[in-house]
């Protein structure tokens, strides 16, 4: 089992699954003439405007923009109000943002050439109750991200659904301070992605029937390293569809069958959830040696390869891990639990920086602590090319104080009550 022990698990190509169109698109035949309304209105916005579109199935062959701070564009529903972007022939989105203090909510963006819902350099940012679908199931062709809002500060998104995207359904990139809560994230490549983003709580959303369902990453090539994630209280649950990312992207390397991922971040917590009945793993934790980014990517001067100070505790695990993707994690599991064993919940890739031990050992301020009542680790053994894959038995069960909540002024308090979306339900 070589170095790219995560890269050459993909299993390419699209998967057509009829379920995937369950998140309520509508028959109605679409308007046409809306579009240009909507364009004029969003060209004339001025700070304070709502910009409010009436229920129905809207047309659109271009790309939309709003430059304007201060502005929300509300609909009648995500499953009422559909801009259906299938016929589209210009702009790089269905909806690019570039504004701060911006609201958008209550509405769908169905079929868009790019990425659904982009916001971008913006502060005060709240997507609510918004649905963003790729139609005709799961394909490479798809947009790559639903929700996509990078390089933001003060971020809410809630109460949305997200389907189809052949990168992320809910992805957050280089951004601060975000509360990413009572989602539902299916059929994507990754279901919700944090990335390369400092102070961020991810709760009560559902990620299921994606390749994988939560990441948290930090990719090298980006200035902004990312840390300080809660993970809790979700339902990561049965993310088993295959591999269908764009060939050479990052997100082709996401294991089929895994529910979250850490990757060479720092300061992530995950605690109180649920997850099971993932193929591959239901914890992977993992550095940038395992990936194949660097081959890829620049990296900047800046990167920490290397997860550290990550702490998974007091989650509800149910088996996963009895058909893992690719021959090379295949025979591991072959060898170390046999032909009818399972991975362990947690699979450790091994890559640990040596030049922050104290006395030959881990710092315990960086420490990769799991301490999940029964749940095994398994490292394995990365850094030598795979060639004495272990369970650590206690060598990893220890504790980290926990992250404090995230504040973000639209978000109000975690509340203490349990909110997880069921499948099939907006």
């Amino acid at each position: 089992m070589g170095q790219g022990w995560i890269r050459g698990l993909v299993m390419a190509g699209a998967l057509a699954l009829a379920a995937c169109g369950q998140g309520g698109g509508t028959a109605a035949k679409p308007d046409t003439a809306y579009q240009e309304t909507l364009i004029q209105t969003l060209i004339d916005a001025k700070p304070g405007d709502v910009i409010e579109i009436p229920a129905g199935v809207y047309a659109i062959d271009r790309g939309l923009s709003l430059e304007v701070d201060g502005v929300t564009i509300r609909g009648k529903g995500m499953d009422r109000t559909v801009l259906t972007f299938k016929g589209q022939t210009a702009g790089a989105e269905g909806l690019l943002v570039n504004a701060s203090n911006f609201t958008i909510e209550d509405l769908a963006i169905e079929d868009a050439k790019g990425d659904a819902l982009k916001v971008n350099e913006g502060e005060n940012i709240i997507i609510r109750r918004v649905r963003t679908e790729w139609t005709g199931g799961p394909r490479t062709t798809n947009g790559a991200y639903g929700i996509y809002p990078v390089q933001v500060k003060n971020l809410l998104i809630e109460d949305c659904v997200a389907i189809g995207a052949s990168d992320a359904g809910v992805y957050v990139g280089q951004s601060n301070n975000v509360v990413v809560r009572r989602n539902r994230a299916e059929f994507n490549v990754a279901g919700i992605e944090i990335e390369n983003t400092q102070n961020a709580d991810v709760y009560d959303n559902l990620a299921t029937n994606n390749t994988g369902g939560i990441l948290v990453f930090n990719m090298p090539n980006l200035k902004v390293p990312g840390f300080a994630t809660r993970v809790f209280r979700n339902r990561v649950v049965a993310n088993n569809t295959k591999n269908f990312g764009l060939k050479g992207s990052a997100v082709a390397s996401v294991p089929t069958g895994t529910g979250v991922i850490i990757n060479s971040n720092d300061q992530v917590e995950i605690f109180d959830n649920d997850i099971g009945g993932n193929d591959t793993a239901n914890v992977i934790i993992s550095s940038y040696f395992s990936t194949g980014y660097m081959s890829r990517e620049g990296v900047a001067a800046t990167f920490d390869p290397w997860p550290e100070a990550i702490f998974v505790h007091d989650n509800r695990f149910t088996p996963g891990g009895g058909k893992p993707a690719g021959a090379e994690l295949q025979a591991l599991r072959v060898l170390m639990f046999g032909l009818t064993g399972r991975l362990v919940d947690v699979l450790w890739d091994g890559y640990a920086d040596a030049k922050k031990y104290k006395g030959g050992k881990p710092d315990p301020a960086l420490a990769i602590c799991v301490d999940n009542g029964a749940a095994q680790v398994l490292n394995a053994d990365g850094p030598n090319k795979n060639k004495s894959p272990k369970l650590t038995g206690e060598a990893l069960r220890c504790r980290l104080p926990p992250l404090p909540a995230i504040v973000v002024a639209a978000a109000g308090p975690v509340p203490a009550e349990r909110k997880v979306p069921a499948p099939g339900k907006p």
